[in-house]
């Protein structure tokens, strides 16, 4: 069964600034998102202009009688408001049209529900979920019925209606967040464990959408989900790829970011999303061939805010501007010649594989300045300790000495760490570790 949804964009005059998208741009992503979810054809859509917001509504009540009209005669299954709804509002415009009505935040969580899956990020969708339902008792909830996936506030064949009051949904909400606490010291534990390897981290952000997944694949030669599809990856993945000179690092592919994401949704996710405040390099993949490409930067640059990453003085975040093999012949050679003057700015296509050793010469560029010198003996019978060496550093020199294998090599201080406390070695970094650029480790 195909449900049918009208999706309308409600447009307050005075709020369009140039840092944000037409009404038309917005209209037009709030359709994508709808037509994200299984089993709908969005049947109509429209921008509504408003002078003000109607308390009880949101939109005029002659609007409200318009589209009851339409509704009727199209036979509507579903209204998405791609705004924010008070609970009051919702009801009074389901009373009004006699069908389903969500708004922004309810259609994102749907679209996240059917997406999720792994339990971690089931986890954190029903926890957003739960939250967002605990304001609207009135409605029954159905995210328990399974059978098409999502939460249930589109509807579907075969749904039960449960009606959980706030007492329930508060002991819900409660262990929900114990669960999730229990994934964040887990995620704490790996990379506790992950720097003993140790590995850097270079986690994918953008806006979904934006091709990190397949910039993901390309890098990796990983099989993961992607599609030309809003929030197509919801759940991290993470894989540990070879550069050069046996450095490795950690890929992170994340969950797109989008504009006006729900502040519980970033709270909910925040175990998730923990993996970019951790992470030694952040590559922001952008759609360059978007006609919106700036605004979503922005709307990224927000979300990392709220993650508490200034990124107004990290020096460790840098732009990738995807998809120019969209552009023009003329754009194209802009974009190029202007990312190449940039140092922090790389063009590539991931799709058709185009500039993807730029992006590696870039973690290895970074990676290195980073990178630190140390003189080691490895004694003969410590042969694993040896193998250890040629597979986790860059070995400047090697020689065979009477007491062992003497190595010059060069690695992160953290991998100079694991090497001395195999050794037995006492490690003391200089505490301007940070200025000093080319110091040598020796015990």
């Amino acid at each position: 069964m195909t449900t049918r949804i009208l999706v309308l964009h409600p447009n307050l005059k005075h709020e369009l600034d140039d840092t944000k998208r037409a009404p038309e741009a917005r209209l037009e992503e709030a359709v994508s998102l709808a037509a994200a979810i299984k089993h709908t054809q969005v049947v109509d859509q429209q921008i509504i202009s408003l002078e003000k917001m109607m308390a009880s509504t949101l939109i005029t009540s002659g609007h409200v009688e318009n589209i009851a009209e339409q509704v009727h005669d199209q036979e509507i299954d579903l209204v998405v408001v791609d705004h924010e709804l008070s609970p009051g509002q919702q009801r009074n415009l389901e009373k009004a049209w006699k069908t389903k009505v969500i708004d922004r935040t309810g259609l994102i969580l749907e679209i996240f529900g059917a997406r999720a899956q792994t339990k971690e990020g089931q986890l954190q969708v029903e926890l957003a979920a739960m939250m967002f339902q605990r304001s609207r008792l009135v409605r029954s909830w159905t995210h328990l019925e399974r059978q098409r996936g999502g939460l249930g506030f589109v509807g579907g064949p075969g749904e039960t209606q449960i009606e959980i009051d706030r007492r329930l949904i508060g002991e819900k909400i409660t262990k929900l967040k114990a669960d999730i606490e229990k994934v964040r010291k887990t995620r704490k534990i790996q990379r506790k464990a992950r720097k003993t390897v140790p590995y850097p981290i270079v986690a994918l952000v953008g806006y979904t959408n934006a091709g990190k997944s397949t910039l993901f694949n390309a890098l990796t030669g990983e099989g993961v989900f992607a599609k030309d599809l809003l929030f197509a990856t919801l759940d991290t993945t993470m894989r540990a790829i070879e550069l050069d000179d046996h450095m490795k690092v950690i890929l992170s592919d994340t969950v797109g970011f989008i504009s006006d994401l729900p502040t519980h949704l970033i709270a909910a996710f925040r175990a998730t999303l923990e993996e970019v405040e951790q992470a030694d390099i952040i590559l922001h993949v952008r759609d360059i061939a978007s006609p919106h490409s700036e605004a979503e930067k922005l709307d990224v640059i927000e979300t990392m805010e709220q993650l508490g990453i200034d990124t107004h003085k990290a020096t460790h975040i840098y732009e990738v501007w995807n998809k120019v093999d969209l552009l023009d012949e003329t754009e194209q050679t802009k974009m190029m010649n202007s990312a190449e003057r940039h140092e922090d700015i790389i063009a590539i296509s991931a799709l058709k594989e185009q500039g993807l050793e730029r992006v590696r010469d870039v973690i290895v560029s970074h990676l290195k300045d980073v990178y630190r010198q140390a003189n080691v003996t490895v004694p003969y019978k410590d042969g694993d300790v040896t193998s250890w060496i040629h597979e986790h550093c860059s070995i400047l020199s090697r020689e065979d000495k009477k007491d062992g294998v003497h190595f010059e090599l060069e690695a992160p201080p953290s991998t100079i760490q694991k090497l001395f406390s195999m050794l037995d070695i006492e490690f003391v970094p200089e505490k301007n570790e940070e200025e000093d650029q080319d110091r040598v480790f020796s015990p």
